[in-house]
């Protein structure tokens, strides 16, 4: 029986996932810019804050495979509409916060509600468009919100921050929040996997929960610990362990929390794999950007924000375009081309330096997110479309942890590299360079000079280096050849 709900139902279902999908990445982009703001209010210092951030990405990230697990178990539309309600909450109290812990607690509420949206609201669509090609343009479509959230949020917080204060920025949700509350009870249609599920992994979802911890608080602090302090070497001990724990757990438990046997899926593996270095090399340069041109173009925040517009309009654009392409071009040759584009994009900030227009930073971002966008619904259609309907939520849980992990990673490589390059280049420069002059002037100068070439070039050189990264990450993408037998799994989920 054909369970589909009618087009126009569907596709007012994918706008209301949409809304809360924006509204969670709008939250983490936009809560950075009030950071300044709280640090004055709440009389702390730069590092005492970053927990605020660091906080949010642990929770996130230990909770994404649990909700992934419960939407398959009790229904996505359930599971959905509690997590999108209790962020709403959390965001109320957020804006209430009065000193840091209480302001950490509440953000761990909106992290662990937040990260319930990711993986119901992949499955939701999976489950509602059943047709191959429709549903890898709904998924492109969706994924084009996380692009638009990463624009607005310093489009909108800034504005919001200046007139009404930092609060305004975690109150403002709770409208937008009940408009998709609403709209998820109005057209939602209920979903739950067919098989009926008697055990719930608590052992593995501790275990897995701890790694993640220990993993993530690693990539995010370990850059200020030092990558072999002893905090950080306990954050490796204890990932090891875990890691290992979770899966003999997972080997033996009747209904694990994740699957280990989608791991013997080739296309779903290296999709993950395209997917982690992809956003590896792509969230590894591309967060410098900013910082480059507030350092050395003289940008405000405002205007650093304004250069990434034209980004998100190219990833809408190529988004639903790659998902038209799904069963008239194999996939792995759309995410192959896709991905050797945004290589070129990254590539092209390597030629950054002082005298660097706004177009010079904008033409890059674009030709990146289109190629980034144009091959988003593919890599999201093969992992939704390589497992059993019933399990799609588990699945998207993984895709999310992936691609939050291959973030961080991204960011906390890039940073070493960039500060290790810094000094060396520095050196480098210092033994080629001779000043004629004693004068602390031309001494400052002299410094100052061998300082921004050494910066300049270091930047230059991420770039090369993420560049590489995602170029070599485009090959995996052509070893996604499906099982002949399999040659409509795109259409054909269960």
């Amino acid at each position: 029986m054909n369970t589909q709900p009618k087009n126009n139902l569907r596709w007012w279902i994918l706008l209301t996932v949409i809304i809360g999908t924006f509204l969670g990445r709008l939250d983490q982009t936009i809560v950075n810019l009030a950071l300044p703001k709280i640090i004055n209010d709440f009389s702390i210092t730069v590092s005492s804050a970053g927990w605020i951030a660091t906080a949010y990405i642990l929770a996130n990230a230990v909770f994404v495979p649990i909700w992934g697990k419960l939407g398959d178990t009790i229904g996505r539309k359930k599971v959905y509409i509690i997590g999108f309600s209790i962020f709403i909450l959390g965001s109320v109290l957020a804006g209430f916060a009065w000193n840091l812990s209480s302001m950490i607690v509440f953000r761990i509420i909106q992290a662990i509600a937040g990260s319930a949206d990711y993986p119901t609201a992949m499955a939701i669509i999976a489950v509602t468009f059943k047709e191959g090609k429709e549903r890898a343009q709904a998924l492109g479509i969706w994924s084009s919100s996380f692009a638009a959230a990463t624009v607005f949020g310093p489009l909108l917080g800034g504005p919001l921050i200046d007139t009404f204060g930092w609060r305004s920025v975690f109150l403002v949700n709770l409208p937008i929040g009940i408009l998709g509350i609403y709209m998820a009870l109005k057209f939602i249609n209920e979903s739950r996997s067919e098989v009926k599920t008697k055990f719930f992994d608590w052992w593995g979802a501790i275990t897995l929960g701890g790694m993640l911890s220990a993993l993530v608080l690693v990539l995010d602090k370990g850059a200020d610990w030092g990558w072999f302090s002893i905090g950080s070497f306990v954050c490796y001990f204890s990932t090891i362990v875990l890691l290992g724990l979770f899966i003999k757990i997972e080997q033996k438990v009747p209904e694990p929390i994740v699957d280990l046997k989608f791991f013997k899926i080739p296309a779903f593996v290296n999709a993950l794999l395209n997917n982690f270095i992809v956003f590896m090399g792509m969230m590894g340069g591309v967060f410098l950007i900013p910082v480059f041109a507030q350092t050395f173009l003289g940008y405000n925040a405002a205007e650093s924000g304004y250069l990434f517009m034209p980004m998100a309009a190219a990833m809408m654009f190529a988004a639903p375009l790659g998902g038209y392409l799904t069963g008239k071009v194999q996939s792995r040759y759309v995410i192959f081309a896709s991905t050797l584009v945004a290589a070129i994009g990254i590539f092209m900030f390597s030629y950054l330096d002082p005298k660097s227009t706004a177009l010079d930073i904008i033409i890059p971002l674009s030709i990146m997110a289109f190629g980034l966008g144009f091959g988003m619904a593919q890599r999201t259609n093969i992992i939704a479309s390589a497992v059993p309907q019933s399990e799609i939520g588990i699945a998207s849980s993984i895709l999310a942890l992936v691609r939050n992990i291959s973030g961080a990673f991204g960011i906390a490589i890039f940073a070493t590299i960039l500060n290790n390059r810094i000094k060396t280049n520095m050196l480098t420069i210092n033994s080629f360079s001779k000043l004629n002059s004693h004068t602390p002037f031309d001494i400052q100068k002299y410094i100052s000079l061998i300082t921004l070439k050494a910066q300049i070039d270091a930047y230059d050189y991420v770039f090369i280096v993420a560049a590489i990264i995602i170029f070599i990450g485009s090959f995996a993408a052509l070893f996604l050849k499906l099982k002949k037998e399999r040659t409509d799994i795109q259409v054909h989920v269960e």
